[in-house]
């Protein structure tokens, strides 16, 4: 198997890693991104995109990562296509293992980000992108006066339909048990007129035709009936956001909640390696705070990799 040799080993291209590969490239290191497929991750699939600083108007996901991924390039950062299934961060130079070759660093950047959850919900991986969303946050405003269903009765799942209340005409909350009364989030979000809960329910089918989704099946448990709901947007909570970390083998802290333990540098318990957006499992996950995580941890691995105590900044 070939060994290729680079300053910085980045493993994920999505906006992450195709910021902090622009900014390393940039400070003259030899950087290389592996990217297990450039039209999978939670950008690539995004639908619309209509707030991402800089970009007026409406683009893809893809439209907008193609964007990134060019201009790292354009930089000098080399893009390979390439499955990761294992590292070796342990040593001072890093190894990480895929079935092109080994590819060793001088420093390790983990971006695989957070969609480590396969889906499962019949309908879900057709509409994904045309109705079927993980993201409030980024798509609510596409929904202004529609029905949408919201799936999960987690933290982010609540916060996220309290999103859409700001949009959507009706918000579906469909939760696989009552809410708990002592949950204040989820009594603040039960108090909004245009939130509809469907207790003790689960999510059996989203139905659609070429121009989306149309509707949802509902399964309710207490009835053990199946009800259809008219909806034009689903959005899953159904622990969507797992961190992409099973090619780490417990080599790398992780925080309780899954996601990689780092310093405000974005390094990790691990001396030369750093872990930058979703995979951190941050509360906020948007392109914005990803390539934001990805600027900070370049500059850090600049300082690093030659010896300077302080952080340079790059304003030219």
């Amino acid at each position: 198997m070939d060994n290729f040799d680079y300053d910085v080993v980045i493993v994920g291209g999505g906006p992450a890693g195709c910021t902090c590969a622009l900014y390393t490239s940039r400070y003259q290191l030899k950087t290389v991104i592996l990217d297990k497929n450039p039209s999978a991750g939670a950008l690539a699939i995004t639908h619309k995109i209509a707030n991402y600083p800089g970009v007026r108007g409406e683009v893809t996901g893809s439209e907008l990562l193609d964007v990134m991924r060019q201009q790292a390039i354009e930089f000098g950062t080399d893009y390979k296509q390439a499955q990761v299934f294992g590292i070796d961060a342990e040593d001072t130079q890093k190894k990480v293992y895929t079935p092109e070759g080994t590819f060793i660093g001088r420093s390790l950047v983990l971006a695989t980000g957070a969609m480590g959850r396969t889906p499962s919900i019949p309908g879900e991986t057709a509409f994904l992108g045309r109705g079927v969303s993980y993201c409030a946050t980024c798509d609510a405003a596409f929904y202004r006066n529609c029905d949408v269903v919201v799936v999960g009765m987690s933290h982010e799942a609540i916060a996220e339909a309290q999103v859409l209340t700001k949009f959507a005409a009706t918000v579906h909350w469909v939760t696989a048990k009552d809410p708990a009364r002592s949950n204040e989030y989820a009594q603040e979000l039960l108090a909004q007129p245009q939130v509809k809960l469907w207790k003790k329910a689960r999510l059996s089918a989203i139905e659609g035709d070429d121009s989306g989704v149309t509707g949802v099946d509902l399964y309710l448990m207490s009835d053990k009936k199946t009800q259809h709901v008219p909806a034009e947007g689903v959005f899953v909570y159904l622990q969507g956001a797992k961190p992409i970390v099973d090619f780490l083998g417990n080599q790398i802290e992780l925080k309780p909640d899954g996601g990689v333990k780092v310093s405000e540098m974005m390094q990790t318990s691990i001396p030369g390696v750093w872990a930058i957006g979703d995979i951190r499992n941050t509360p906020f996950k948007q392109a914005v705070v990803a390539a934001g995580d990805g600027c900070i941890a370049a500059m850090d691995i600049d300082r690093y990799l030659k010896q300077r105590k302080n952080v340079k900044p790059d304003w030219g």
